[in-house]
């Protein structure tokens, strides 16, 4: 367990460690997007969807729905410039948790809103929400792109969803062009793609249960999900510096 925990999070990558570091993120996204939308009508994983809404309420009216998107894509936009910025800053160090990192501040994020939501009560409050909860899924994004050298994108649902399409026609082709390369599919990708679908699928139905049921302490335990899938390279880099300060001058 123990190795697990050093690798899942780590910066030696395999397909398989992606594989299951997009899984949970995929959950945690279908989760945080769920709670969103019911708390506040929005999604917050749908940059699409977010900016389509800004340019049909300039021209329609709705000077809330505007802010709300404009905040809503900004604050994206702002989580990945900060993963970007503590991944850099990690990997200039030579640090274990150049990726880790990442998921500690996520997780941190997640926690703290988890806990203090509920208690928030400015009028505006549903701006809040939007922001952190955008912001989060900038950075939950970025770090799953930055890992698996763009492949993966555990937010994009449409981009998976088309992918999906791709193999199943490159299934489906049957090359009859005689000097052509056959058309070879990925089976192994179409799991993968299905696979991370439906975890964001079931992180919906999870995330609306549990706002329903308790609120935002829903997310609490999805927090501390990600503090220990992060804990191991974060722990070891802790270990090293403490060990380098303990030596002897000269």
């Amino acid at each position: 367990m123990r190795r697990y925990l050093l690798t899942v999070a780590g910066p030696v990558r395999s397909p398989r460690h992606n594989l299951q570091l997009a899984a949970l993120l995929a959950l945690n996204a279908g989760v945080l997007n769920s709670v969103g939308f019911v708390a506040v009508s929005v999604y917050t994983s749908h940059m699409t969807g977010l900016t389509a809404s800004v340019a049909d309420h300039l021209v329609l009216g709705g000077a809330v729905v505007v802010l709300t998107g404009l905040l809503g894509v900004t604050a994206f936009v702002a989580g990945a410039a900060a993963c970007a910025l503590l991944f850099n800053w990690g990997r200039r160090r030579d640090l274990r948790g150049r990726y880790a990192n990442v998921l500690v501040l996520e997780a941190l994020l997640v926690l703290l809103f988890g806990l203090l939501a509920e208690e928030l009560t400015w009028r505006h409050r549903e701006l809040v929400f939007v922001g952190v909860l955008c912001f989060t899924m900038g950075m939950q994004n970025a770090i799953i792109t930055k890992i698996s050298g763009a492949q993966i994108r555990t937010t994009h649902v449409t981009g998976m969803v088309t992918d999906i399409g791709i193999e199943l026609g490159k299934l489906a082709y049957v090359s009859r062009t005689r000097g052509l390369p056959p058309v070879v599919p990925e089976p192994g990708r179409l799991g993968m793609l299905s696979l991370l679908v439906g975890l964001f699928f079931v992180g919906g139905l999870l995330g609306a249960l549990g706002y329903l049921e308790i609120g935002f302490g829903a997310l609490v335990p999805l927090a501390l999900v990600l503090l220990v899938a992060a804990a191991g390279p974060v722990a070891a880099d802790v270990r090293r510096h403490q060990r380098g300060r303990s030596r002897p001058a000269g």
